[in-house]
């Protein structure tokens, strides 16, 4: 065997009739198949809802949809045309059905947030073509050979129908239109491609027509075929070229970030990049940063290929003071205070401590005066705990070299009640 043969589709190919009729069998939508299509509709819309991707894939894995697709595309193919118009027409029917599915069920939920799963489906480009185009060559090839593995699975998840159906869905119900039209244009792509790559890979395969078609009216068909497949494939040429200059900008704006907007004594606070109108805003903490520095840093921005950017510099907390309400606002301020009365207690506690400490030892020195044999003295004021109360009280613990007598205890504890003017004090002599 040589290289070449382990390309060949021959001798794994499924019989034909087999074939037709596994394809014939998928494009039915009606008792099972209706519901089983209700049912994905519903599981893509909630895994959209909740940002889900496990469950937005297991609703691609439920999906029937893939089947009047590959009808579309394989009745075109063998020029079967009650298997087109059957296909053509229960795709609108499955379409019509998901669109109203997902739109009451959006229309009904109380989450109207769109996360990052629905705004996926927003902006189709180049790449989703091309993803739905090689989907479909493994799709029509799988249901061709005797060899299908899982491979039906993998190209409903990689082509992915439903969750574009059911964006488009949302759109409706929370009158998005501009998700609608993006979410119903991959929906398109994908159909389109899928259907493509189906006739392409039948006539490869030389499945035999059904009726010899007349030559007008195949150059009509093939006509026909390529307008609808130039049709959707411009729009997202487009937006496949602005998604990689969207990418392009987001790199070189990040690179100038990291590299070059420094500025001593300041910190980067937040950036945000607008890489489809090209707007980098940075906001600093730290010091007024002097407009010289600014126009310098505008200057390198040609470096990077970012001439066209604009470059918004805020500064503090200035950039949130048009916005009164703005959340920013709120949790910055109330930490702001939060600090500032912890800074309050801190530093009248450390008030109080150097006070009691100069107190303490002017006290020793007028105390050694008047006892010079006295060594060492503890003043300090302490809190008094009992059951019912607490009490602020002052313990002093005086250390001398003698013995001390009735006497000067009882005149050192009343000469200390007068200098602190106090009633009570604990005092302790060694």
């Amino acid at each position: 065997m040589n290289f070449l043969d382990k390309f060949r589709l021959a001798d794994e190919r499924e019989d034909i009739q087999t074939v037709i009729k596994n394809i014939h069998s998928s494009i039915d939508f009606k008792g099972t198949n209706l519901w089983i299509l209700i049912f994905a509709i519903f599981i893509a819309s909630l895994g959209l809802n909740v940002n889900s991707t496990a469950v937005i894939i297991g609703a691609m894995l439920v999906s029937p949809l893939m089947g009047p697709i590959i009808g579309l595309g394989f009745g075109m193919a063998i020029n079967d045309l009650t298997l087109l118009k059957k296909s053509f027409f229960t795709f609108l029917f499955a379409t019509t059905i998901g669109l109203v599915t997902s739109t009451v069920y959006f229309f009904l939920s109380p989450i109207n947030e769109a996360h990052s799963e629905i705004l996926a489906r927003t902006t189709p480009n180049i790449y989703d073509v091309m993803i739905a185009l090689f989907g479909g060559l493994a799709g029509i090839l799988a249901m061709s050979s005797k060899m299908k593995g899982n491979v039906i699975s993998g190209v409903a998840i990689a082509t992915a129908l439903m969750p574009p159906l059911c964006t488009a869905g949302y759109g409706l119900a929370t009158l998005q239109f501009s998700f609608f039209l993006g979410a119903i244009y991959l929906f398109i792509i994908n159909t389109v491609f899928i259907a493509l790559a189906t006739l392409v890979t039948t006539r490869i395969l030389k499945f035999p027509y059904k009726q010899l078609p007349k030559k007008e009216d195949e150059r009509k068909a093939k006509r026909v075929v390529w307008a609808v497949v130039i049709i959707t494939i411009l729009p997202s040429l487009y937006f496949g070229y602005d998604m990689v200059q969207q990418n392009k900008f987001l790199k070189r704006a990040n690179l100038f970030i990291e590299t070059e907007a420094k500025f001593p004594n300041d910190y980067l606070l937040k950036k945000n990049i607008d890489p489809k109108n090209k707007i980098m805003v940075l906001t600093y903490g730290g010091q007024i940063i002097e407009e010289t520095e600014i126009t310098s840093l505008k200057s390198k921005l040609s470096k990077y290929n970012l001439e066209t950017a604009q470059l918004i510099i805020q500064q503090g907390f200035a950039y949130l003071a048009d916005n009164k309400n703005n959340e920013q606002i709120n949790q910055h301020t109330s930490i702001l205070i939060e600090k500032d009365h912890i800074i309050q207690q801190l530093q009248t506690v450390a008030d109080s401590l150097s006070t009691q400490n100069v107190l303490s030892k002017q006290i020793y020195r007028e105390l050694k005066t008047q006892y010079s044999f006295i060594q060492s003295c503890i003043l300090q004021q302490v809190i008094n705990h009992n059951d019912t109360s607490q009490q602020v009280a002052w313990l002093a613990i005086l250390h001398s070299t003698t013995t001390w007598n009735k006497t000067d205890k009882k005149k050192i504890e009343d000469w200390l009640k007068v200098r602190l003017n106090i009633d009570e004090i604990k005092l302790f002599f060694e």
